[in-house]
């Protein structure tokens, strides 16, 4: 950060000062809260400036701090692996753990009795509409890394993939009638109730990925291979609070969601998002 010059000062009016002015500033404008968002720390960092004000009682605080507070995410862009190591949050005691697995199991069992007779009706939905079989079988990333075959209502033609694996759109001409009503009812979803009483995905997490894009994913976005310390869900932070996306762009805008639910997730906030999904579901609206 180096002082702003007099013309920069008078061609942008967002500028009023630089950095050894932030004091006087503060204290002129009544600020009570400075909020520090440098993407690079290293030799601009005004330690002696924001030091003076945090001892005049001027509240200094993190920018990744303060976007998490505001916007219910993790800036990764901005992210330093220290702020993970020493910051509040990513408890998960084996209580917890165990009361949330309970959870999963008995949710499970229960969601698959009242599917079921939604289940038939799919069932036949997809077989009159086009030819192949009924659930699909894909390859997704889950816990620590494991692959696991996660399962799906077939919304695709048969051949979809004839040519290798690609990012679905919202209006990918592979989809069939029949799939385009269930995706958008989100009841596709329904057979994953199996991958979570089996215990490879629970009902809140991290989406699963397939494993061809999170082997790119992982080399070129920061952290993304974080997202996998905790089993995937079959909803989350994530999709209910970012449109549906398919792109790198869309990955690192949602594992923001997904880092700030690990590092807050609980019994209270898994409700949240399940109220939440039932919302999005029940009126049409909001990510899958």
């Amino acid at each position: 950060m180096r002082p702003a010059t007099r013309l920069e000062a008078e061609s942008n009016p967002v500028i009023i000062g630089d950095y050894t002015e932030i004091c006087s500033i503060a204290r002129a404008g009544g600020v009570d809260r400075i909020v520090v968002a440098l993407d690079e720390r290293r030799g601009r960092f005004p330690l002696e400036e924001l030091l003076s004000c945090r001892l005049k009682g001027i509240r200094v605080e993190d920018g990744v701090a303060f976007t998490e507070e505001l916007a219910g995410k993790l800036s990764v862009e901005n992210l330093h692996p220290s702020f993970l190591i020493f910051s509040d949050g990513f408890k998960r005691s084996v209580i917890f753990k165990q009361a949330k697995r309970a959870v999963d199991i008995l949710a499970s069992v229960l969601g698959l009795i009242l599917f079921f007779p939604v289940s038939l009706i799919i069932t036949l939905a997809i077989k009159l509409d086009s030819k192949g079989p009924i659930l699909y079988r894909q390859e997704r990333v889950g816990e620590d890394g494991r692959i696991f075959h996660l399962l799906k209502f077939r919304s695709m033609h048969a051949d979809a993939e004839e040519n290798g694996p690609v990012w679905a759109g919202v209006d990918d001409r592979r989809i069939t009638r029949a799939g385009r009503m269930i995706r958008k009812l989100r009841l596709d979803e329904v057979p994953q109730i199996i991958n979570v009483l089996k215990g490879e995905m629970s009902f809140v997490g991290p989406r699963p990925e397939r494993s061809f894009f999170v082997e790119q994913l992982v080399k070129e976005i920061r952290y993304y291979s974080q997202r996998h310390v905790i089993r995937p869900g079959i909803t989350g932070w994530a999709q209910i609070c970012y449109p549906y996306g398919a792109s790198k762009q869309d990955a690192l805008e949602k594992l923001k969601y997904d880092l700030y639910y690990i590092k807050h997730m609980s019994l209270l906030f898994d409700l949240t998002i399940c109220f939440e999904t039932v919302k999005i579901a029940l009126f049409g609206k909001g990510a899958r």
